[in-house]
């Protein structure tokens, strides 16, 4: 288990479009999904990485309590699902209904919607505006599974909270620490 921290991409970034299925739905999902909506929230997960494991309830718990606000969300799986079966389009499926997934589980065939965005590690966030500019990217929150501080979501819930009250969010942004995306043999990114 690699530790690797999230790139850090540079805050006022306009979001990559992407065009990916819903592992659940079937339905293509892209940021056309979500036009109208005033925060987007892009994850990178996926089912076997002991970070996301660490933090997947409350990413669940997330989705719940952001439901009937002005929130977008999505999670992506780019993990090389040869070499890492249980980050399959099925067993991504199996992970959204075992968690109570609100939001879509996207499976990132080519990566190449991971590569647009910078994800580097699982987990990995991305949150942007109304405007689809990047205004969050980092931490959940200081929980490790190693360091017996609870997750709460804090940092990110933060984030959402000010783009839904239409205030600016914190500049101080640590970054996410996870597993490293799985890329596929010759397909790892320079950056």
């Amino acid at each position: 288990m690699a530790l690797t921290p999230s790139t850090m991409l540079p805050l006022d970034t306009k979001a990559p479009n992407f065009q990916l299925s819903d592992v659940v739905s079937g339905q293509t999902i892209s940021l056309d999904t979500f036009a109208g909506k005033q925060a987007l929230l892009v994850m990178f997960i996926c089912r076997h990485c002991p970070f996301v494991k660490h933090v997947q309830s409350e990413l669940a718990q997330i989705g719940k309590d952001y439901t009937d606000s002005d929130v977008a969300i999505v999670a992506i799986s780019a993990n090389d699902a040869a070499n890492y079966p249980s980050d399959a389009p099925d067993k991504l499926k199996e992970m959204s209904a075992e968690l109570g997934f609100t939001f879509p589980f996207c499976h990132d065939e080519t990566q190449e919607t991971a590569k647009a965005y910078t994800a580097a590690c699982t987990p990995d966030f991305f949150l942007f505006d109304a405007n689809h500019q990047l205004v969050y990217r980092g931490q959940l929150d200081d929980s490790r599974p190693s360091n017996n501080k609870p997750v709460t979501g804090k940092d990110l819930r933060s984030a959402l909270d000010a783009v839904l009250a239409s205030q600016p969010v914190n500049s101080e942004q640590k970054p996410s620490i996870g597993c490293n995306i799985k890329w596929k043999p010759g397909n790892e990114p320079a950056y």
